[in-house]
């Protein structure tokens, strides 16, 4: 699967691929001039995070695809003073600057999220953030992390 960079982990600890994780999680692509992802998508990430702490991986990628294309530089800074001194997020950001990622990733725009089970399968593919999309992955991810707990218990 195709995933950030190290270097392009632009806000806390880089994540190794769903390929890699012990623990189920969500990545989710996102844009800051995207109203949904910024009042909607990213909070619910942090309320995911209160309640699932280490049990889950959560990353948010900021990514061009379906808005502007514009130059690391311009696109770094406002993305990190957001994710540390704004939001004061709790989990890692990654940049997807080309938007190849989400592209790949084959998203709808943002926000999109992929929810993977420990060892990388995709489990699902969701577009949006209104309340139905929410109700869906936080019911997913309780589930896998009760049935990760069973199989270590």
């Amino acid at each position: 699967m195709d995933w950030p960079e190290p270097a392009d982990f632009v806000y806390g600890e880089p994540l190794p691929p769903p390929a890699e994780w012990t623990r189920p999680g969500l990545v989710m692509t996102f844009n800051l001039e995207c109203a949904g992802c910024v009042s909607r998508g990213i909070p619910f990430l942090k309320r995911l995070h209160a309640e699932f702490g280490e049990r889950v991986n959560l990353l948010a990628v900021h990514t061009s695809h379906g808005h502007r294309l514009l130059p690391r530089e311009e696109v770094e800074p406002t993305l990190l003073k957001f994710a540390r001194d704004f939001a004061r997020l709790p989990f890692p950001v990654a940049l997807d600057v080309s938007g190849n990622l989400a592209r790949a990733w084959q998203t709808e725009g943002t926000p999109h999220w992929l929810a993977f089970a420990p060892g990388g399968e995709l489990l699902r593919s969701v577009y949006g953030s209104q309340e139905n999309a929410q109700t869906r992955l936080h019911y997913l991810l309780e589930e896998r992390v009760g049935l990760d707990s069973e199989a270590q218990g």
